[in-house]
């Protein structure tokens, strides 16, 4: 098995040292122990659970929430994914509808500059 240092399983991971530690306060993660010199050991169960976490962080969930579906039955699990894709979807909705406000705005300014254009040829 293969242990590695704080800086390394971050590194390797593309975690910071901080979201490593919340993770360790949530009690998500444990380390493996400490060396002579103090420094704190990580194994490969730790790297394995690191890597749904950091999932599920990236689709929103909060370090509460994935403490509670971290380790849920594949029900439960399956439940939580299900209702985070029906919230992105409805915040994807909310974003093209913004992103069509914008672009009508655009274009009515675009129109408007054109016309002043056109009005001061005529002067």
């Amino acid at each position: 098995m293969d242990y590695m240092k704080i800086r390394e399983i971050c590194e390797t991971l593309e975690i910071s040292r901080r979201a490593l530690q919340g993770y360790e306060k949530a009690g998500l993660v444990t380390t493996t122990g400490r060396n002579k010199y103090g420094h704190l050991f990580y194994d490969d169960t730790a790297k394995l659970r690191i890597t749904p976490i950091k999932f599920y962080q990236q689709l929103g969930f909060t370090i509460k929430e994935i403490t509670v579906i971290i380790d849920a039955s594949s029900i439960v699990i399956n439940a939580a994914l299900e209702q985070k894709v029906e919230k992105l979807r409805q915040e994807k909705e909310e974003i093209n509808d913004l992103i069509d406000r914008v672009n009508q705005m655009i274009d009515r300014l675009t129109n408007e500059n054109s016309r002043k254009k056109e009005l001061e040829k005529l002067d």
